[in-house]
């Protein structure tokens, strides 16, 4: 087994060539609440979605020692460590040419001279983004002996092992140089972080000043430069793979985010910063509202808001020419300085993005550190902003960098003894509740934040269970989904164990060798903002930044129990899970293996077999059987996909004449990279990408790209007007028993057209997202190895269903769990419009053609993994119908 399955797909996607046309066009302004979600295109002139997908590879780390599978960076054994950097060539079409900034091809030339220099600079190299450039991490420090930071190291571990030790230790508080970590440009298109950071390395390389000296003694600190350097280059905000980085903190579908959130685990840092653009004044978080029930906000907001003052009280102060402030009275940019910036948990009462922790600062702060999310004032004019707004941006950073730097420095034994007491919290094990009125007065540390403090909406409170458990056997829908879940625990950094002996907690009986996420540990935070359900927050705020809901336990099609209280004994005998779980394997002798088909490493092994040939029968209950001639592939399958195969009984080899026997798909697919990545992550590799104009153009030709399709998949709209050639063509592709499957009102418009199904698609509230209550008919397309939540975004139904036209899944009679989903108007695009109507339809031509269309979103950034291994069911049983 792999770690994470995600890593097992796509990868560090290692392109062979690495130069892209010019930078594409962007908006000028970060995602702003209700805008919904992302509807990226691939960058003018850059590789095609299919040849990254294509191209993923498992990376094993590079220069640095960075493994992204495992998720663990090695750190350096002493100070200065300052290894030849790769140099890279420049790029012809290099988007910081237009705006004056520096490129990454600049960066490691630079880092050289700096460490040749002296000894305060370090660098490592912690991951390749998708198109194979280093991404660095540059380290500020006195020089360390191999014993010294030995001793640092074991000091960071009993932080967050053994904070009760920590807090007594004298040694510890006097000696531990506390990591202050400086990240930018996540986003490619906002560069100008990049640029202050390098400034700010300069300084302290070369300073005589006895502070600096001192500060360097008693601190280390840390830059990430660029973490997404191919969108700096070609100048667009996602990653080449064009996903958003920003948004994948817990999926991890990215090079760029997994080695993030590796770097996060081994920084272990008391504050974070992560500097973004272009908000038209200054803005440093700490966020507005709705806040995360999982934080431990006593420790978190008063240092953060205490920082951004310091921030706001310094940047006014330097007057920066060109520099734009806030205007509190009428919450705009004004040229004139105001004695404002605009800080998000004073300005900002309809919230901002604190609350899912897919982005940089919010998962950070699981990680015991305070954090902020800084966005530059002045936005792009064209392609990038202009090299005079680039001046005042860096200007601006460069000035908010020094008064963090200067404030950590000033309170980092304040900081430190916060960040002890939150992992002493999580090992501890104590009820969290909310913050009182009381409890707020009686904060330690800065006050001016209590002000601001709503107790009533800012923080709702969290019961948490003792534990979770994750069964093996048959209590487990899926032993693949479950393992899969697992693995993406231990990446982040949650303690996972298994139970030594057959347990009974709260009626239910656990095998032996069950997994238990017990919440007495120091991420205890982290673990649960990960598995548990989430809240329904509609009524907090009027829209959200972003996703408002992201279980791992209720989407990644695993069955996961939450047991007990978080002061209840612990969950019977459980031993520290010290290696990735493996039950692979082919029983010998057997003329016929079967295994069961229910998670997403289960559709990859089906899809691996049937690209090697090997005859396989899906039976109706979801278990598919492999002959005689497909042994040997099965043995590689098996291996390769760790799944455990099975004896096939004689009741499952007699019906084999009566069931299906499987054929490798051709999928042709409209849609975006959603769509893309989730089929490759299921092991569709014959994949041929069709458009509308395609369509059209290669309709009199015959080459429409549906030719040797077995099925076409539609996630994007796939509008052909009638009459027209392309049309037709259609039309005759499923009169020949071409089927459609998709998502979303686009998909069931393909298949009405043609005739497959009827009914009305409705789409609910565009920004409403969140994970809903779904019911599956017996006998349902989806029936084997069913699964009771999806995730929406936003969601669609199916009202006034044509004869022919059958619900595969529905919304329950109260749908919505956790997330926001606020209806508009009248209330007919809430979830209340939405209960008891069809989620999912199929329906089938006499011709043999069928159709499958998903109104939840199986797809969505490639993270429901239970509803993309739905949509893989639905293709092969679309595709069985001719």
């Amino acid at each position: 087994m792999k770690l994470p399955r995600t890593v097992a797909v796509l990868g560090t996607l290692a392109l062979a060539a690495t130069t892209f046309a010019g930078p594409a066009a962007a908006d000028d302004r970060p995602d702003r609440p209700g805008r919904g979600p992302e509807r990226d295109t691939p960058a003018a002139g850059a590789t095609s979605f299919a040849e990254l997908a294509r191209t993923a590879q498992e990376d094993r780390g590079g220069p640095g020692g960075h493994d992204p599978a495992g998720g663990a960076i090695e750190m350096p054994r002493a100070y200065p460590h300052q290894p030849e950097l790769t140099v890279f060539p420049p790029n012809d079409d290099d988007a910081t040419d237009l705006n004056g900034t520096i490129s990454h091809a600049d960066i490691a030339p630079r880092l050289t001279e700096l460490m040749a220099a002296g000894d305060r600079v370090s660098t490592q190299v912690v991951g390749q983004s998708t198109a194979g450039r280093d991404l660095y991490l540059v380290t500020l420090t006195a020089p360390e002996s191999r014993r010294e930071t030995a001793q640092q190291t074991r000091w960071r571990e009993q932080i967050r092992t053994a904070p009760d030790r920590a807090a007594r230790d004298r040694q510890l508080q006097r000696g531990y140089k506390t990591p202050l970590w400086i990240s930018a440009n996540i986003h490619g298109n906002e560069w100008e972080g990049t640029d202050a950071a390098m400034q700010v390395i300069e300084d302290l390389a070369t300073s005589d000043d006895p502070a600096t000296a001192e500060l360097l003694e008693r601190h280390r600190v840390y830059f990430s430069l660029t973490l997404n350097p191919d969108g700096r280059t070609i100048g667009q905000r996602a990653t080449t793979l064009n996903l958003d980085a920003n948004r994948d903190m817990i999926t991890g579908a990215t090079p760029e985010s997994r080695s993030f959130v590796a770097t996060a685990q081994a920084l272990q840092p008391l504050y974070a910063a992560d500097f973004h653009g272009y908000t038209d004044v200054l803005q440093v978080e700490p966020c507005g509202p709705p806040h995360g029930e999982n934080y431990e906000y006593d420790l978190f907001i008063p240092h953060g808001y205490a920082i951004s003052r310091q921030v706001e009280d310094d940047v006014v102060a330097a007057e920066i020419p060109g520099n734009t402030y806030y205007d509190p009275a009428t919450d705009e940019a004004v040229d004139e300085n105001t004695g404002f910036i605009k800080i998000p948990y004073r300005d900002t009462p309809s919230g901002w993005d604190d609350y899912p922790p897919v982005f940089t600062a919010q998962y950070a702060a699981y990680h015991g550190a305070v954090t902020s999310t800084v966005e530059l004032p002045h936005g792009r004019t064209g392609p990038t902003t202009t090299p005079e707004d680039a001046v005042i941006n860096t200007a601006v950073a460069k000035q908010t960098m020094t008064s963090m730097i200067d404030y950590v420095a000033e309170h980092h034994d304040a900081m430190l003894a916060d960040q002890i007491e939150s992992f002493r919290r999580g090992v501890a094990g104590g009820p969290k509740d909310a913050l009182t009125a009381e409890d707020v007065a009686a904060v330690p540390g800065p006050d001016e934040w209590k002000q601001h403090w709503d107790v009533a909406d800012d923080q709702d409170p969290v019961d948490l269970p003792r534990a979770y458990v994750i069964p093996v056997g048959d209590g487990q829908r899926s032993a693949a989904d479950a393992e899969a879940l697992v693995d993406q625990l231990l990446f982040h950094g949650v303690e996972v164990g298994t139970l030594a002996r057959t347990t009974r907690v709260d009626g239910t009986t656990y095998p032996r060798g069950s997994f238990v996420v017990d919440l007495h540990q120091p991420l205890r935070g982290l673990a649960n903002v990960l598995l548990d359900l989430g809240t329904d927050i509609s009524q907090k705020v009027p829209s959200m930044y972003d996703i408002s809901a992201w279980s791992l336990s209720s989407l990644w099609g695993a069955t996961v129990d939450s047991v007990g209280s978080t002061t209840d004994r612990p969950v019977g005998p459980v031993r520290p899970l010290r290696g990735e779980p493996s039950d692979g394997g082919v029983p010998r002798g057997a003329p016929f293996v079967a295994f069961d088909v229910a998670g997403v490493e289960d559709h990859r092994a089906l899809n691996a077999l049937l690209d090697a040939d090997a005859p396989v029968w899906l039976l109706d209950g979801g278990r598919a059987v492999v002959g005689p001639e497909g042994l040997r592939a099965a043995r590689h399958v098996a291996k390769e996909h760790d799944v455990p195969f099975e004896r096939a009984s004689w009741r499952e080899v007699a019906g084999l004449d009566d069931a299906t026997e499987l054929e490798d798909l051709t999928v042709a697919y409209a849609g975006t990279q959603d769509d893309l990545l989730s089929l490759t992550e299921l092991g569709f590799d014959d994949l041929v990408r069709v458009t509308a104009d395609g369509i059209e153009a290669g309709a009199p030709t015959g080459s429409t790209g549906l030719e040797d399709a077995d099925v076409l998949w539609v996630g994007s709209r796939l509008d052909l007007p009638a009459g027209s050639a392309g049309r037709a063509a259609v039309q005759e592709w499923v009169s020949d028993g071409g089927s459609v499957v998709g998502r979303t009102g686009a998909a069931f418009a393909v298949a009405e057209t043609y005739g497959l199904v009827s009914g009305e698609a409705v789409t609910g509230n565009r920004s409403g997202n969140g994970i809903v209550d779904v019911e599956t008919p017996a006998g349902s397309v989806l029936a084997a190895h069913e699964q009771d939540h999806a995730f929406v975004y936003p969601a669609t139904w199916f009202t006034d269903l044509g004869e022919g036209t059958t619900t595969e899944q529905a919304y329950a009679a109260d749908p919505f769990l956790a997330g926001h989903w606020a209806p508009s108007g009248s209330g007919a695009d809430g979830p209340d419009a939405a209960a008891g109507q069809a989620a999912v339809v199929s329906g089938e031509a006499g011709s043999g053609a069928r159709a499958v269309v998903f109104g939840t979103s199986p797809f969505f950034r490639t993270h429901p993994k239970g509803g993309m291994s739905q949509a893989a069911q639905a293709l092969f049983w679309a595709a069985s119908g001719n």
